[in-house]
């Protein structure tokens, strides 16, 4: 049976030792493991993005903003045409920033992280549809394929749904 991490990350802590036959690479991963720095760096960025991107919803401007990627998802174009654009971008920024404020009390209380994880990983996984289903996302120039603004902005989501899970993660076993 394999060691768990926690298991492996706890034992490195408490034997310097192991750390004699280590390439400096090693040391370094080992140190940044052992201060939790990509925990630490990537729910301060969630936070932020979540605050920040939730204010900005809560405008006429972010409203309109989002109105294209809204209206053509299949899984929360109905949002809008229960809410309109306006009412249901800041049900929308209130979520954002409600997770936000889950994230940073879980570093007091792991629980209510983890519930701020599964809300921004619902999020992040709606956004991350819209990749598919947003027209435009794609640019061609001079026969080369690159991601639009939209695009680049919806790609940034795939990627903060691996960071919410990870959230979830490590507030559930920390």
């Amino acid at each position: 049976m394999k060691p768990s991490l926690k298991s492996t990350t706890k034992q490195v802590r408490n034997n310097k030792f192991t750390l004699i036959n280590k390439t400096s690479l090693e040391k370094v991963a080992i140190w940044i493991g052992q201060h939790d720095i990509p925990f630490f760096i990537g729910s301060a960025g969630m936070i932020v993005m979540l605050i920040w991107g939730g204010l900005f919803k809560m405008t006429a401007s972010g409203a309109e903003s989002i109105t294209p990627l809204v209206s053509n998802s299949p899984l929360i174009s109905w949002h809008f045409k229960v809410f309109g654009p306006y009412v249901g971008s800041d049900i929308i920024g209130a979520t954002e920033i409600g997770a936000a404020l889950l994230i940073l009390i879980g570093y007091i209380k792991p629980k209510f992280g983890m519930v701020g994880g599964l809300i921004a990983t619902l999020m992040f996984f709606i956004t991350s549809t819209m990749f598919l289903s947003t027209p435009g996302v794609i640019a061609h120039i001079n026969g080369m394929s690159y991601m639009s603004l939209n695009g680049l902005f919806l790609f940034k989501d795939i990627i903060s749904l691996s960071l919410s899970l990870y959230l979830v993660n490590h507030f559930g076993t920390h």
